[in-house]
């Protein structure tokens, strides 16, 4: 994969509605003209749910949704930041003393998280300012990755005003551990693919070091997102940083099972890659090593050898030392089944058999239902429209994202499509009470989208 920045293209403005329409906001809002404008897509994993941060692959697409923001470099040393949603207040604050309330998952503090990494990353003091005017069309809290487009544009914007270059790879790596400043213990997944998409191609997404490889999608299907219109924030929940640190402490313990160096290992895959198995090995010995009933944290002190002050100290976030139970056997179980899903499907996609799109949808099948007993990442709503999604003519159907709300995946025939999409639309959107979400946003097809990138007025 080459190594350049983001592509900056010229347009004329004139011809892009949405972007014509940002500048005249723009205008309205600050009485002067924005100097370029900078998007970032959202992304649909179509599988590997929870195991970026574990160290595995994952196989996501950018969608067509994005986050654009219009932007004006002020010599004030002030960051204006404004949004073309009403119901996100504009914001104000000095551009050298930023400051993120994790506390709040307030909209600009994801705008703050991309700007503070950037500005951290090259060590500067004193910075230019920017009236910024941001328009998503993303669904927010819908797994579809709205936060984190958002963290990835304004890094982007923020490295454009600067006139510094990185990479992609760097951008990505950047905006990933930045997103942390609001509290989300992510694993790099939708800020990589929100650089590294390209048009027509998901991605196989690998960490240490990041890298993203092609895959090409079966062409006799479609992918649906259909929207359960309950929202998920990451930020605001435990229940995210909790199977984080699951993940952690179980991959601590099999370490620990096993002789290896406990103490340095953080991730699942470290203790599959330091024992040099295979992920159906991984499978057994998390059998023989770890038990199904919750760990207390004293029970979890005694396997580790360590005390209570230790772990809640130097092992969990200071979000999850209050949790007084551990499921480290059902994370574990999770994680190395669906890593193995990742690069069957994969596999599956580079082969091409002939029933390639049946044997990608039991792929999907299988990661909903471990995501749904083994992860309890799932909800009823998400359950309701996965079994609603297969009955109407997907060969598979799974949440996508973190889960407990946002959107589910589906794998659809072409030619079910059209009776697809109006079935789902009556038994989940009308028959069940009305949804809130505007139509367009509850249920369409996409395709692989393109990267962030930046446009400047031709």
């Amino acid at each position: 994969m080459a190594a350049e920045g983001p592509a900056a293209r010229r347009v004329q403005v004139a011809e892009h509605p949405r972007l014509l329409k940002l500048k005249d906001m723009f205008y309205s809002k600050f009485g002067s003209m924005p100097k370029f404008y900078a998007r970032a897509p959202g992304r649909v994993n179509i599988i590997g749910e929870h195991i970026d941060y574990c160290g595995y692959s994952v196989l996501p697409m950018a969608v067509e949704q994005d986050m654009l923001i219009a932007v004006e470099p002020v010599q004030t040393h002030t960051l204006q930041l404004a949004n073309t949603n009403p119901l996100y207040p504009d914001f104000s604050t000095s551009a050298n003393n930023i400051d993120i309330d994790k506390t709040k998952p307030l909209w600009h503090n994801y705008f703050l998280c991309g700007f503070k990494g950037i500005q951290e990353h090259f060590g500067l003091n004193k910075l230019t300012g920017m009236n910024c005017l941001v328009d998503g069309n993303i669904p927010p809290g819908s797994g579809l990755s709205s936060s984190s487009a958002l963290v990835c544009c304004a890094g982007l914007v923020t490295l454009t005003v600067l006139g510094q270059k990185l990479s992609k790879v760097e951008l990505a790596e950047i905006c990933a551990k930045s997103e942390r400043y609001i509290g989300t213990e992510g694993g790099g997944m939708d800020q990589s693919i929100s650089f590294l998409a390209e048009e027509g191609t998901a991605k196989l997404i690998e960490f240490s070091p990041l890298r993203a490889t092609d895959v090409k999608l079966p062409s006799g299907a479609v992918f649906v997102i259909a929207n359960s219109c309950v929202e998920m924030n990451k930020a605001a929940t435990s229940h995210f940083n909790i199977r984080v640190m699951e993940c952690r402490l179980a991959a601590k313990l099999l370490a620990k099972y096993k002789g290896l160096q406990w103490d340095k290992v953080l991730r699942l895959e470290e203790v599959q890659a330091s024992l040099g198995i295979g992920l159906e090995e991984m499978l057994l010995v998390t059998e023989d090593a770890l038990h199904s009933e919750p760990y207390s944290p004293k029970e979890i002190c005694r396997c580790l050898g360590i005390s209570l002050e230790e772990l809640r100290t130097q092992i969990l976030s200071p979000n999850t030392q209050d949790v007084l139970t551990f499921k480290l056997y059902q994370r574990a179980k999770h994680v190395y089944s669906e890593a193995a899903r990742v690069y069957q499907f994969k596999k599956i996609c580079e082969e091409v058999p002939d029933n390639m799109v049946q044997l990608l949808g039991d792929l999907m099948n299988q990661s909903h239902t471990s995501c749904r007993d083994l992860y309890e990442c799932s909800c009823p709503e998400l359950d309701q429209l996965v079994d609603i999604c297969r009955k109407f003519g997907a060969q598979g159907s799974r949440l996508t994202g973190a889960g407990w709300g946002g959107c589910t995946v589906s794998i659809v025939p072409a030619e079910k499509l059209p009776s697809f999409l109006a079935n789902v639309q009556e038994a989940y959107y009308q028959r069940s009470s009305p949804r809130e979400a505007p139509e367009k946003q509850n249920l369409f097809a996409t395709k692989p989208g393109g990267g962030a990138l930046v446009f400047l007025e031709a």
